[in-house]
């Protein structure tokens, strides 16, 4: 691919166009490699590195380019001088199957890359998690859910533009968090196949969780503020399936 077009991978109509994206920094780049062990699709990266990081190890194709080059093509303001240029799945590509006793965490149009990339984050450490993203979402394969990832984007498995409605023909079980309900920390909060997290603002439409027959849990607290942060509300619950 050409450097003008690898500039544009910053945006998301041309990594859909092109069917790449881009990694940036020593730590992504070596989880990238881990992950690339066992998926065929991530052996085709390629890596874009300076002199800094000529004798870099990686299965890879290398390309050499400039400082002034790598700064055009990297995100950061600081580029530490290695890029690595990412195949995505195609679109309606198969999805590995679910393994015993996964359980997935449904996010409805989230919107903040950090939040995504955080919740990945915490899906990956705990591990047995699949993430599924609602039409609307923010795009997983943005620069800063990438980089707020640590690299878990390619060890938590994904699916992207889940409806919502369609959830009723894939989980029997299908628990939210609410203000009302009861305490995650129940035993019955563990009895579920799904979990339902809405976005920042607005949520889920109440008349489509009814539809759902989600039931309601919530994180006890003192309730001196109104809400807790949507990462911080999947990390915790994540906690508690995991103990």
């Amino acid at each position: 691919m050409k450097l003008d077009d690898i500039k544009k991978l910053h945006q998301k109509k041309y990594r859909a166009e092109f069917g790449h994206f881009l990694v940036e920094g020593e730590h992504l780049v070596l989880e990238l490699q881990k992950a690339a062990l066992h998926n065929p699709l991530l052996q085709r990266s390629e890596l874009y590195v300076t002199s800094a990081y000529e004798h870099w190890q990686s299965p890879f194709k290398p390309h050499l380019i400039s400082d002034r080059q790598m700064a055009q093509i990297a995100d950061t303001k600081t580029p530490q001088g290695i890029v690595a240029l990412v195949p995505m799945p195609a679109t309606g590509a198969p999805v590995a199957a679910p393994l015993a006793g996964e359980r997935a965490i449904y996010l409805h149009e989230i919107q903040d890359p950090g939040n995504l990339g955080t919740i990945l984050r915490t899906l990956a450490w705990f591990g047995n998690f699949r993430c599924l993203l609602s039409p609307g979402s923010v795009d997983p394969y943005n620069p800063k859910v990438v980089r707020s990832s640590m690299g878990a984007i390619f060890h938590a498995p994904m699916e992207l533009d889940v409806g919502l409605d369609s959830l009723h023909t894939r989980f029997q079980r299908i628990a939210c968090l609410d203000m009302s309900g009861e305490p995650v920390q129940s035993a019955s909060f563990r009895a579920f196949d799904c979990y339902l997290f809405g976005n920042e603002a607005r949520g889920v439409p109440r008349e489509q969780l009814a539809s759902l027959k989600a039931q309601p849990f919530t994180i006890p607290g003192c309730g001196a503020i109104e809400s807790l942060n949507l990462a911080a509300t999947v990390n915790m619950c994540a906690y508690e399936l995991s103990r």
